[in-house]
C-alpha cells in the first residue's frame, strides 16, 4: 500500500475509534445522568471518562488492538450497569397510572378491572375511582381514535376508544407510568427511566382531561373497521393489558409508546404494515390510516381534521350531558 494510502486509512482508523469513543461516553453520561444523582453520578462519570481518556493514550502510544480492548471493557462495564436496571411493578405510582388494566374473556364477555373513572377537578386533581367493567363483544360497534396536542402539531398523544351499543366506550392509552412526584422527560424514556402502563378509562376522564382541563387540540377520528377487525384489536389491547401485569416493561420515547396504538390498528388492517415516518410523528398518523383506507369517507384530508376537533365543542357541554354523546354531536 502506498505510504498516502496507509496514511488515509490511519486516519479513518482514529476518526472511527474517536468518534465511539465519543459517542458512546456521551450516551453512557446521559444514561448515569437519568438514574445516578449527585457525588455518586460525579464519581461514576469521573471514572468513565478517564477509562476512555485510557483507551485512547493506549491507542495512541501502544496498539490499536489494546485501544480498542479498552474501549470495549468500558463498554461492558456500562453495558452491565445497564442491565441491572429492570421494571417493576411495586413503586409509588402516580395516582392517573396507579394501576394497568387487565382482564378476561369468556366467550363474547370481557370483564375489565382497574378502568379509570376519575372526576377531574383541575388538569392535576381529581375524585379518584378504579372500577371493573363486563363488555358484550358482539356489542362492539365502533372504534375511534383520539389525537392530542399540547405543542408541535407534528407530536400527539394517541387514544383509542371502543363503543358498545349499550352505550358504554372504553379507551385505551399507552402511557408512561410516573412515581409520585416525578415528571415526564423525553430524554428519561430513551434511558430507561420510566416504566409503560395500559390504561383503560371513561372517555370523560381520559379524553376530558385533555380537552377541558390541560386545553388540549383534541380530534376524534372514526375508524373504518368490521366486526372481526374491531373485535381482534380490542382483544390486542386487553392481550397487552394482560402481558404487563404478567411482566413490567419499560417506556421508550421511539419504540415503545403511544404510537404502538396505530401499529396495533394498522396489523388488524393488513398485516404486511410497511415501515411510515408518521410513526415517529405521530401528529400525522392519521394520514398514515387514510392511506390505508382505514378513515371513512372521502374527503380532502384538510376538511377531515376540521371536522375531527372537538376541543372547543366539549369546553361549552352542558351540566349534566353525557360527554361521549355530547362530543359526537354535530
Amino acid at each position: 500500500m502506498r505510504p498516502a494510502s496507509l496514511h488515509f486509512v490511519r486516519v479513518l482508523g482514529w476518526m472511527g475509534f474517536g468518534l465511539t469513543a465519543l459517542v458512546f461516553g456521551a450516551l453512557a453520561t446521559i444514561a448515569l445522568g437519568v438514574h445516578v444523582e449527585g457525588l455518586p453520578f460525579a464519581l461514576a462519570a469521573l471514572l468513565l471518562w478517564l477509562g476512555l481518556a485510557a483507551a485512547v493514550a493506549l491507542r495512541l502510544w501502544r496498539s490499536r488492538r489494546m485501544g480498542w480492548a479498552a474501549l470495549l471493557i468500558c463498554m461492558a462495564a456500562v453495558g452491565l450497569w445497564y442491565g441491572t436496571l429492570t421494571p417493576r411493578q411495586d413503586r409509588d405510582w402516580a395516582a392517573d397510572v396507579a394501576h394497568s388494566v387487565s382482564g378476561t374473556v369468556t366467550g363474547d364477555i370481557v370483564t375489565l378491572h382497574n378502568v379509570r373513572a376519575f372526576d377531574w377537578t383541575s388538569d392535576s386533581t381529581a375524585v379518584e375511582r378504579w372500577e371493573s367493567r363486563r363488555l358484550d363483544l358482539s356489542k362492539l360497534q365502533s372504534v375511534d381514535m383520539f389525537t392530542s396536542v399540547w405543542d408541535s402539531p407534528d407530536i400527539a398523544h394517541l387514544i383509542v376508544s371502543f363503543g358498545f351499543s349499550d352505550g358504554q366506550h372504553v379507551a385505551f392509552s399507552v402511557e408512561i407510568r410516573k412515581e409520585r412526584g416525578e415528571a415526564f422527560s423525553s430524554i428519561g424514556g430513551f434511558f430507561r427511566q420510566f416504566e409503560i402502563a395500559l390504561i383503560a378509562a371513561d372517555e370523560s376522564d381520559i379524553v376530558k382531561l385533555r380537552t377541558n382541563q390541560r386545553k388540549e387540540t383534541v380530534s376524534l377520528f372514526p375508524v373504518a373497521l368490521d366486526a372481526a377487525q374491531r373485535r381482534a384489536l380490542f382483544l390486542s389491547y386487553l392481550d397487552f393489558g394482560n402481558r404487563l401485569t404478567a411482566a413490567p416493561e419499560f417506556y421508550n420515547t421511539v419504540t415503545a409508546n403511544c404510537s404502538s396504538t396505530v401499529w396495533r390498528l394498522a396489523k388488524v388492517i393488513t398485516e404486511d404494515v410497511p415501515f411510515d415516518y408518521r410513526l415517529l410523528l405521530s401528529g400525522r398518523l392519521p394520514e398514515m390510516l387514510e392511506g390505508l383506507g382505514a378513515l371513512p369517507g372521502d374527503m380532502p384530508m384538510t376538511t377531515r381534521r376540521a371536522e375531527a376537533l372537538i376541543t372547543a365543542r366539549a369546553q361549552v357541554m352542558p351540566d349534566g350531558a353525557d360527554y361521549s354523546t355530547w362530543i359526537r354531536s354535530r
